[in-house]
């Protein structure tokens, strides 16, 4: 009984917590279930709310309800114009949406604190709410309670319009059949439009009643997203009533969970996440994979098929099995001497740029170039997996801190040769890899990303919870510096540590190269354009994307370390959410299979977060989400795309989103495989 006791409270919390998640996820799955936009500013619609219902607060009802309904107002107009801000991408998969969405978060995130400060804002509620009452014997919060009732009978009403109504009839045929709909003389833009609108409208409102539960301040639109996903991920989209039941899990194990068990409080949820996504990614067959998927097909060593294919070749004719992604050869066919010199011509260009910047730049600049190098080598990860693999990626990040936490720890141990601690810092970012691998090859398009943002939470738990290694969010700093060579002097100058750091980018990178046009490259990119036809002849596709995936976790795991040695600190936000973001905005800028590209990519985005915005403080996050939105419209293919050709993959798939794969090849009789 005294244990029942001393959790009551904890667990009224969770239904008031559960429930206020409710009424957000509600909305995210409106739009992402019914309007298909996978929308990464529903948390900026909360805020939108929170913000507006605290301003307009004053203890009163009368500010209670105008609160209310300006905060639900604001975030329905700001619902619409997302509708309208989306609709040129219908065409472009979820990765350019999320993407654009990200950006305009970044953007209402740094308008709303410009507007009403950086502070959490307080919440003055009517004094008949501002008080507590007697709950089987304990004294709670008038406000919860009143608050659970409002959700409850707030979910019921949605509930009713779109089960009872026309309204959400016309609803549900969008999501089912929106020819059907537009047959029956209704617009499916209209409704479209209405969908992302109640959405917002329903994130306002969450923002409204809950700002005394979760206060409108920085970091809330982040924590109410990331919980919102939690949720639509375990409660699927075709069910209100699991929605519901999985908001109520996931706000009891927010509190309650809490007080019983701290220490895996924190895994939990993305744990959770992570595991119904992997299950049903097992049970529902990628795209292109067809019957074949599930078990690898029988079929020859891949090495002695390699050995076949290359022996083909020098006979001028494949001796055996198709050629994956629809190429006519194994290797690329030799060009005349000028169009190899104009296809390496953005490389030597950027190579003889990289190495004259130290003459160029003063002492924070040069500085700033490193940790760009840093965040390319990440990007050219992302690249591998996103744009020759076909597994976009928003926790490439774990790997990357994996690398990083390795080479601080080594440095504080005394290993300070740079080359050690590279090779240490990948092996150990490729076992990492290696372990979260199958969880993720065997899903496809929207379903990998979520699954790898759920890997780089759980990193980022780890990170904050295991405080003897990484040094919880105060980071890890005075460790030794880095050593070029065995003997020489640890590297302090801006000018040393660019230095090193453009030796190491310029070596993994050459290596990325050889390998992504060498036969296995070859392989991996047939493996996303015509996976069902390589699994028929026999290729082990699922191998194929775990050594892909244990190779992009070795090179992120580099870039990790290069971080760590030009920094010379390391903190949770370097390795966090909107880095992971960053890195796949590098990538869509050079286009996804451009290596170079994504380098320049991040070059773009440092420049951006350090350099332009040091002119103009405190707005870095309105800088880099104009960047977002700007790449996602004006760069459809980025910048490889403006050169008519991808920079180091097939051009045809620098058109196309990662998570919308090219079309098969057709097998020609004699094995061969035809464009």
């Amino acid at each position: 009984m005294e244990l029942l006791d001393a959790h009551l409270i904890p667990a009224v919390d969770g239904v008031a917590f559960g429930l206020l998640l409710f009424v957000v996820a509600a909305g995210l799955s409106l739009a992402f279930g019914t309007a298909g936009v996978l929308n990464l500013s529903h948390g900026t619609l909360y805020a939108i709310g929170a913000y507006t219902g605290a301003e307009l607060s004053d203890g009163t009802w009368g500010g209670l309800a105008l609160g209310l309904a300006a905060g639900t107002a604001a975030a329905c107009v700001a619902g619409a114009g997302l509708s309208a801000a989306t609709a040129p991408l219908a065409r472009r998969g979820h990765l350019a949406q999320a993407l654009l969405t990200f950006g305009l978060a970044l953007i209402g995130g740094d308008l709303l604190i410009q507007f009403f400060g950086a502070d959490e804002l307080p919440v003055h509620v009517p004094e008949a709410l501002d008080s507590s009452v007697t709950l089987l014997g304990h004294r709670y919060p008038a406000y919860r309670l009143c608050f659970i009732v409002m959700a409850v009978l707030l979910a019921a009403f949605g509930t009713w319009v779109l089960t009872r109504t026309r309204m959400g009839a016309a609803v549900r045929a969008a999501a089912d059949d929106p020819q059907m709909l537009a047959a029956t003389g209704h617009s499916p833009r209209a409704v479209h439009t209405g969908v992302l609108a109640a959405a917002g409208a329903l994130a306002g409102a969450a923002g409204v009643l809950g700002a005394p539960i979760i206060g409108p301040g920085p970091g809330t639109s982040e924590n109410v997203l990331m919980l919102s996903l939690v949720v639509v991920v375990l409660g699927g989209l075709r069910s209100l009533w699991a929605t519901f039941f999985a908001a109520i899990a996931v706000g009891e194990v927010q509190t309650l969970g809490v007080s019983v068990a701290p220490e895996l409080a924190p895994y939990l949820l993305f744990a959770a996440m992570a595991a119904v996504l992997v299950l049903r990614s097992r049970f529902a067959e990628p795209a292109g994979a067809g019957a074949g998927h599930g078990s690898e097909a029988p079929g020859p060593d891949p090495v002695a098929r390699l050995r076949g294919l290359l022996a083909g070749r020098q006979a001028g004719r494949a001796a055996e099995g198709p050629l994956p992604g629809g190429n006519r050869s194994v290797w690329p066919a030799r060009l005349p001497g000028r169009a190899a010199w104009w296809q390496a011509a953005p490389l030597l260009v950027l190579l003889v740029v990289l190495i004259s910047l130290p003459a160029l730049l003063d002492a924070y600049s040069i500085s700033l170039a490193g940790s760009a190098l840093a965040l390319g080598l990440l990007a050219v990860s992302v690249t591998v997996l996103t744009g020759y693999a076909g597994l976009p990626t928003l926790g490439q990040t774990a790997p990357f801190a994996v690398g990083a936490y390795a080479t601080a720890n080594l440095a504080d141990a005394g290993w300070t040769m740079g080359p050690v601690q590279l090779v240490l810092s990948a092996l150990a970012a490729a076992v990492f890899a290696a372990v979260v691998g199958p969880a993720v090859i065997r899903a496809r398009g929207t379903t990998v990303l979520m699954i790898t943002l759920a890997i780089g939470e759980l990193t980022g738990a780890v990170v904050n919870q295991l405080k003897s290694v990484t040094g919880g969010a105060d980071g890890l700093v005075g460790f030794p510096a880095t050593q070029a060579l065995w003997g020489g002097e640890g590297m302090l100058e801006e000018s040393e540590l660019y230095n090193y750091a453009l030796v190491v980018a310029v070596v993994a990178v050459a290596l990325t190269l050889l390998v992504l046009r060498s036969p296995a490259g070859k392989l991996l990119t047939g493996t996303r354009g015509a996976e069902a036809r390589m699994r028929a002849s026999g290729h082990p596709v699922g191998r194929y994307l775990l050594v892909a995936h244990i190779c992009a976790g070795a090179l992120a795991g580099v870039g990790g370390s290069l971080m760590v040695t030009v920094q010379q600190y390391l903190s949770p936000a370097d390795v966090g959410f909107e880095i992971a973001a960053f890195a796949l905005l590098a990538v869509v800028i050079g286009g996804t299979t451009s290596v170079i590209g994504a380098l320049l990519g991040a070059g773009l985005i440092v420049a951006t977060r350090d350099w332009v915005a040091g002119s103009w403080p405190g707005h870095g996050p309105l800088l880099l989400g104009v960047l977002f939105v700007a790449t996602v419209y004006v760069l459809p293919r980025g910048l490889a795309g403006l050169r008519g050709g991808s920079g180091g993959g097939p051009s045809s798939d620098a058109h196309r989103p990662p998570d919308q794969p090219p079309p098969a090849p057709t097998p020609s009789p004699a094995g061969k495989v035809s464009p």
